[in-house]
C-alpha cells in the first residue's frame, strides 16, 4: 500500500508528481488537459492515510480532442510504468480495475458527471438547480496540471458558483427547511419524546452547517465530509460549538438553546453578506408557545424579496436536487436527478 499512515502524501501532490514525471512526457506531444478532478477524497483534500486502503493512488484524468482519445489512450497505457512512488497505477477503482490515468472527451465527461455540458451553449436554470452540490464540488475542485485545449479552466471557473438570484433562492430554500422543523424538538421533548428531539435537532444542525457553507459560496459537500467542511471554514469555530452544544444535549431546553445560538450565528452571517433586508438576528417564541425559534420564513421572504428574475422568484420552494432529495442512487445519476428536479420544480427537462 505505500508507507503508514504517518508517512501520508496527500493523493493530490502525489497526482501532481505522477503527471509531471509520467503522465506529461507519455502525451507531451498531443494538444491535451490534465487534472484531478471529479470523486475521490484527495480532490476536495479530504484524504488521510485510511484513504489509501481503496480506491486510491496515482490518478490523473487528460482530456483530448475526441478524435484523439483512442491513440491517447492507448500511448498512455502502453507507457505506463507498474508502480509510481511505491503505489500501483492500476488499481481497483469503485470494483472496476482500470489504469490511473483516465483519457477522456471533456465534453462527454461532463455529460456523465453533470447531465449537461457547461461549454455547450451556457448553464440554464435547471442545469444549476440539477447537479448535487458534492459534484459542483469535485468538478470545481481538485487541480488543473495543464490545460492545453484552453477550456476547462473556463468551465471551471462557469461553475464555481451561483449566478446572484440562484444563490438566494437556494439559500431562501434551504431557511426554508429550517422553517419547517424549528418548534419540533422543543414540541417532543415537551410531550417526553427526547430520542425524537435528538433525532430533529440532528436533522436541523445538518441544515444549519449547509446553510453556513452556502452563505460563503461553498458548496457542502455529502454527509461523510459535510462536518470537515464545515471546520475549515473561516470564522466557523463558534458556530461549531454552538452545533455541538446542540448535539450534546440531554435535554430538549439545552439543545433548543444550542440551536439557537447557532441560529443566530448564520443570520449575523447573512446580514454581514448583505444579501436582503437586514432582518433581527435574535430568536423569538413560537406563537404562545414555550418553544424559541429564529422565525426562518423571514429569511425566506427577504431572499425572495432580492431576487430580481421573476422566474426564479417565481419557483416552488423546494430548491436544488440536494434539498429535494438524500438518495445517493438519485444525486449520482446525473439524467434522474435531472428529472426529478425538473419535475419538481416545472422546469423542462
Amino acid at each position: 500500500m505505500g508507507g503508514v499512515m504517518s508517512d501520508f502524501v496527500p493523493g493530490i501532490e502525489l497526482s501532481r508528481a505522477f503527471y509531471a514525471e509520467v503522465v506529461a512526457p507519455l502525451v507531451g506531444g498531443v494538444p491535451h488537459s490534465a487534472a484531478l478532478i471529479g470523486p475521490g477524497s484527495e480532490v476536495l483534500a479530504f484524504d488521510t492515510g485510511r484513504s489509501a486502503d481503496h480506491d486510491w493512488g496515482p490518478r490523473v484524468l487528460v482530456f483530448a480532442e475526441p478524435d484523439a482519445v483512442e491513440a491517447v489512450e492507448a500511448k498512455v497505457v502502453a507507457g505506463l510504468p507498474g508502480r509510481f512512488r511505491g503505489f500501483a497505477t492500476v488499481f481497483d477503482y469503485h470494483g472496476v480495475v482500470r489504469p490511473g490515468v483516465e483519457v477522456a472527451d471533456l465534453g462527454v465527461w461532463l455529460e456523465g458527471r453533470l447531465g449537461f455540458d457547461p461549454g455547450g451553449g451556457g448553464i440554464s436554470l435547471l442545469d444549476w438547480l440539477s447537479v448535487p452540490w458534492q459534484c459542483l464540488a469535485e468538478v470545481t475542485g481538485g487541480e488543473v496540471f495543464h490545460d492545453g485545449l484552453g477550456r476547462l479552466e473556463a468551465v471551471r471557473a462557469a461553475l464555481r458558483w451561483y449566478p446572484d438570484d440562484v444563490w438566494r433562492y437556494v439559500l431562501a430554500c434551504q431557511w426554508r427547511r429550517i422553517a419547517q422543523e424549528e418548534s419540533f424538538p422543543g414540541r417532543c421533548g415537551e410531550v417526553g419524546d427526547e430520542p425524537g428531539s435528538a433525532v430533529v435537532g440532528a436533522r436541523l444542525v445538518r441544515e444549519v452547517m449547509r446553510l453556513a457553507l452556502l452563505l460563503r459560496r461553498r458548496y457542502p459537500p455529502y454527509a461523510k465530509w459535510l462536518g470537515s467542511a464545515l471546520a475549515r471554514l473561516p470564522g466557523s469555530a463558534e458556530l461549531g460549538e454552538s452545533l455541538g452544544m446542540a448535539l450534546a444535549a440531554r435535554s430538549w431546553r439545552d439543545r433548543e438553546r444550542g440551536l439557537a445560538a447557532a441560529y443566530g450565528r448564520v443570520a449575523a452571517m447573512q446580514n454581514r453578506m448583505a444579501l436582503a433586508e437586514r432582518l433581527d438576528e435574535r430568536v423569538r417564541g413560537f406563537h404562545d408557545r414555550p418553544f424559541q425559534v429564529i422565525g426562518g420564513d423571514r429569511f425566506v421572504r427577504a431572499l425572495l424579496e432580492s431576487v430580481s428574475d421573476p422566474r426564479v422568484r417565481g419557483l416552488p420552494l423546494v430548491g436544488s436536487v440536494d434539498q429535494l432529495s438524500d438518495s445517493a442512487d438519485l444525486l449520482l445519476a446525473p439524467s434522474r436527478a435531472r428529472a426529478v428536479t425538473a419535475a419538481a420544480l416545472g422546469l423542462g427537462a
